[in-house]
């Protein structure tokens, strides 16, 4: 006999027919990224990328990708695996961002365009190998400004306002306030331009699949569009960790060098990330009231990430999510739900 919840219960917390099992939410394990025009889904060392053509079908890939934690056993210690696994979603990131957009079309002005020299001579150069150099360079180049503008900028700012406060602690956190203000400011310009704002959208459409089948929803449009567009796994969240733990790091940290005090910002990076991965670790996968405060840094910042999606976003997002991950057997192992083919993702 199948067992069935009413959804509004399940949104609105006020319980549901399987021994309040779906009142809260439970780690599923499986993440994913927005893309252009489109998201990819991770399960383990599977992954899908959706992506919305042109024509207004939808194209979904499956691929399998070995994390570095998963290939090297030392690379899962703790505080040691924050560092591993954000190098691994940035090759993983690129890759699939790669993909989606090789379905945007050109525009046939550049089409008719001979390549110039420099472009000749990438290609006699890297050949095949070319698409992978350059998603190298531009991985390199974004991570190094990112450094420069939100690490090495803050600490050089701050340094200029040491004679005006009365206690030297107070620079590391005038510093953190600095490097919050310039992420929100970065995070509000380029959500102006449509690409991003569309981007940001396909990242709401990506935690309301995740959140919908957390907490033990059976993964259709309409019950994906109730669900919240913030998640406690997202890379946002970990952004704000870093942010937060490297202000009370660097209250006790202080050099009176400018030069060393730089360089404490870049050679403290991989510890901020991993003391801050641990944290998104424990809220993600724990649900209670310590977790629930936690998050709540990170879900104010992905008010600024995440946009409400539309239904043909969330159709992307479901498609992604079912080419990689068993949903139906999530539900009946962890909720005693048992939904039949029917009540998925068609179902609106």
């Amino acid at each position: 006999m199948t067992d069935r919840i009413n959804p509004e219960n399940i949104l609105s917390g006020t319980g549901c027919s399987t021994a309040d099992k779906c009142r809260g939410q439970v780690y599923s394990g499986i993440g994913g990224q927005a893309v252009l025009e489109g998201m990819m889904m991770r399960n383990g060392a599977k992954y899908s990328v959706g992506v919305r053509k042109s024509d207004g079908s939808i194209e979904v890939m499956e691929d399998t990708y070995v994390s570095m934690t998963d290939k090297y056993p030392i690379c899962k210690a703790p505080f040691i695996r924050g560092i591993f696994s954000f190098v691994d979603s940035m090759v993983l990131g690129t890759k699939c961002l790669n993909y989606s957009a090789s379905f945007i079309e050109d525009d046939p002005e550049d089409q008719d365009k001979e390549p110039g020299k420099f472009e000749k001579w990438l290609e006699d150069t890297f050949g095949e190998k070319l698409e992978s150099v350059i998603s190298g360079i531009v991985m390199i180049f974004s991570f190094a400004l990112a450094m420069v503008l939100f690490v090495l900028l803050p600490a050089w700012v701050a340094s200029f306002l040491k004679p005006f406060l009365p206690h030297e602690s107070l620079l590391g956190f005038i510093e953190g306030i600095i490097r919050v203000t310039l992420f929100v400011i970065y995070i509000k310009i380029v959500s102006r331009t449509p690409d991003i704002a569309r981007t940001f959208q396909y990242h709401g459409a990506e935690h309301k699949c995740i959140n919908c089948v957390e907490h033990g929803l059976p993964l259709t449009v309409r019950n994906v569009a109730a669900s919240s567009k913030e998640h406690k796994r997202c890379g946002t969240s970990f952004i704000v960790y870093v942010m937060l733990i490297s202000i009370l790091l660097f209250m006790v940290i202080r050099f009176d060098d400018i030069w060393l005090k730089l360089a404490s910002r870049l050679v403290l990076i991989p510890v901020i990330a991993g003391i801050s991965y641990e944290v998104l670790r424990i809220v993600g996968m724990y649900d209670n009231a310590l977790t629930r405060i936690l998050f709540i840094p990170g879900m104010w910042m992905q008010g600024l990430t995440t946009k409400e999606p539309d239904d043909s976003e969330i159709e992307v997002a479901i498609a992604a999510v079912e080419k990689v991950f068993d949903w139906r057997k999530f539900e009946k192992d962890t909720f005693g739900i048992d939904f039949q083919d029917n009540d998925g993702a068609g179902e609106q």
